[in-house]
């Protein structure tokens, strides 16, 4: 019987960008592959490895240097299929500011399928229920620009819905959502996949998202280096490590402990329970959730650096368009410590972060900040920014110059440095992020791929030698290897020059590993704050508010073993030192 042809079929794809007066970048070498109508496909790599880039010949927002793309049959060079190209392939990028051309959001939405000729009646229809299906109806009025990074990426992913594409591609596109929503985003794309047979290309660093797809690509240098299913690719576990990657924490616990085959969370404690095994807890864990503000139990107080009391703030405040953005936020932070905020998308963290070095004012409520009365008319802001260096959701928001050098250098120059020493703190802080001085310093900016472009956006803040470091979703767009790279620089900053940190994050796994304390915020408001064992103790409260515990801490929850939060600590409580209780009874390595 003939196989039906591809939907989409890539032949020695080579892409080489170039710029005047530069080094040419060879970002893909020779890609072949074919997708099959129907097929849902995960696309990883380290940063930089060419999928982005591979992305954007699938629907003609770039060609080829050499070799061919077809899509439905038609090459990507035809301009005369260009239309219908772009509305067989629908793309949600990375940045999400990119993508909007509307000032409201259920226009935005309504843009690609009003443009496809889609008659007036449905075109409502399809509005209605791509911002239903990513929970942003209660929001079709908003500005987008007003929006949290977030929410801003589940509009863009309502307007490609609403589109209906055959082929639909996610560029990284749930890389700002809470854990709820990226799990909904992901629902919606399953079934569009398993009901509608939308083919789906999704790019992502979540190792766990790739477990939906029927097959894996993983990319590294511009190359295809191994594909299979699932099951096949992320039991290599030492390939995968060699190419940057990782695997679900669940799987590392079951590849240490030589399960077979166990993915999931719900795989792992299957196959423990059905082989019978046997295990000690430790002593359960005696930390309960903390109130807002709770005096530090473990270790002494130290000096408080940041206080937001009672703080409250409105966006478009005394118009007909105001919101309250946040109104009840508590949050101290101590010198030294590392501070993770939690929240749904929109909760308010970014806005109450944003007080931290006066971009913000309070509205009602108190902001002291380095002994710093926020509400003070004559703060020296300048000051108090060179002290407490904030970066943002979106590093494109804070990048402007045309080499990646001289953005960093942006900061240091306005300090009236000597050259040499501005050059130093360059050439440190390119170091500290993992941006080899040489090789980027001469690079164009935006020619960078998002999750570069977020290391540059800290190395820029990073050159200033601030003593409060606030990071908004910095390792969002990063490879493992580049987010694991950057906390062990960026912990290594707070243990060398006291570096402050205030992280806030949707990846609660990286949180639950590096934080003192974390903060819980929903609906503009502070709920608790904790360690991250108490906090992340509460797995059904953080539910509740569209939240979620690190797949491990799930694991650890199903199994009895009390709240861990590692995968190291897993192992540890299956396998009690000698005379400490049962150990772990392991089935024989491959055995069904």
């Amino acid at each position: 019987m003939t196989q039906p042809a591809p939907i989409v079929s890539i032949r020695n794809l080579v892409h080489e960008y170039t710029q005047e007066g530069k080094p040419s970048v060879m970002a893909l070498r020779g890609i072949d592959l074919d997708i099959a109508a129907g097929e849902y496909i995960s696309i990883l790599g380290h940063n930089g490895c060419g999928k982005s880039t591979l992305a954007r010949h699938l629907n003609a927002l770039l060609l080829p240097t050499s070799g061919e793309v077809h899509v439905d049959g038609h090459p990507t060079n035809d301009r005369a299929n260009l239309r219908n190209l772009r509305s067989t392939v629908g793309m949600v990028f990375q940045i999400p500011d990119n993508q909007f051309v509307a000032t409201i959001v259920e226009e935005d939405v309504a843009f690609g399928p009003e443009n496809l000729g889609i008659p007036h009646d449905q075109l409502l229809q399809r509005v209605d229920w791509a911002l239903t299906r990513v929970g942003m109806l209660d929001n079709r009025h908003r500005a987008p620009h007003m929006l949290s990074g977030g929410q801003k990426q589940r509009v863009c992913v309502a307007g490609v819905l609403a589109m209906k594409p055959r082929v639909l591609v996610l560029d990284e596109a749930t890389a700002m959502l809470d854990p709820l929503g990226r799990k909904e985003v992901l629902a919606v794309v399953r079934r569009m996949n398993d009901e509608d047979g939308t083919t789906v290309v999704a790019i992502t660093h979540h190792m766990e998202e790739a477990l939906e797809a029927d097959r894996v690509i993983v990319m590294s240098e511009g190359r295809i280096v191994l594909q299979g299913t699932p099951r096949e690719v992320f039991a290599r576990v030492d390939e995968l490590h060699a190419l940057e990657l990782d695997v679900p924490q669940p799987a590392q616990l079951a590849h240490a402990l030589g399960l077979p085959s166990a993915l999931t969370v719900d795989e792992v404690v299957a196959t423990l329970q059905s082989s019978g095994t046997t295990f000690s807890s430790t002593t359960p864990d005696q930390n309960p959730v903390n109130q807002v503000n709770p005096a530090l139990t473990q270790t002494p107080p130290s000096e408080t650096v940041i206080s937001l009391s009672h703080l409250v703030h409105y966006y478009m405040r005394s118009t007909p368009l105001e919101v309250k953005a946040i109104s009840d936020i508590n949050i101290e932070v101590m010198r030294g410590e590392v501070l993770g905020i939690i929240g749904h998308t929109g909760s308010g963290k970014s806005t109450a972060v944003q007080h931290m070095n006066g971009l913000y004012r309070p509205h009602e409520g108190s902001a002291r900040v380095l002994d710093m009365d926020l509400s003070a008319p004559n703060i020296n802001v300048k000051k108090l920014r060179q002290r407490v260096g904030l970066v943002f959701q979106s590093p494109e928001a804070q990048l402007f110059e045309q080499y990646v050098g001289d953005d960093i250098a942006y900061g240091p120059r306005n300090l009236k440095l000597e050259r040499d020493e501005v050059r130093a703190r360059v050439r440190q802080a390119m170091e500290d992020v993992g941006l080899g001085f040489d090789e980027f310093k001469d690079r164009i900016t935006f020619s960078l791929s998002g999750g570069q472009m977020r290391r540059v956006a800290i190395a820029g803040v990073l050159a200033l030698h601030p003593e409060v470091l606030v990071l908004d979703e910095p390792t969002a767009g990063l490879d493992p290897l580049g987010r694991t790279q950057l906390w062990e620089r960026l912990l290594a900053l707070r243990t060398q020059r006291a570096v402050t940190l205030v992280v806030i994050s949707h990846n609660m796994e990286d949180l639950a590993t590096i934080c003192d304390r974390v903060v819980v915020i929903s609906e503009g408001r502070t709920l608790t704050t904790g360690t991250p064992r108490a906090v992340f103790g509460e797995a059904a409260k953080l539910r509740e508010i569209g939240l979620d515990v690190p797949p491990i801490t799930e694991l650890g929850h199903r199994l009895g073993l009390g709240t861990v939060l590692s995968v190291s600590e897993a192992l540890a409580r299956l396998r009690p030192p000698a005379g400490a209780g049962a150990a772990v009874t392991l089935p024989e390595r491959g055995a069904a």
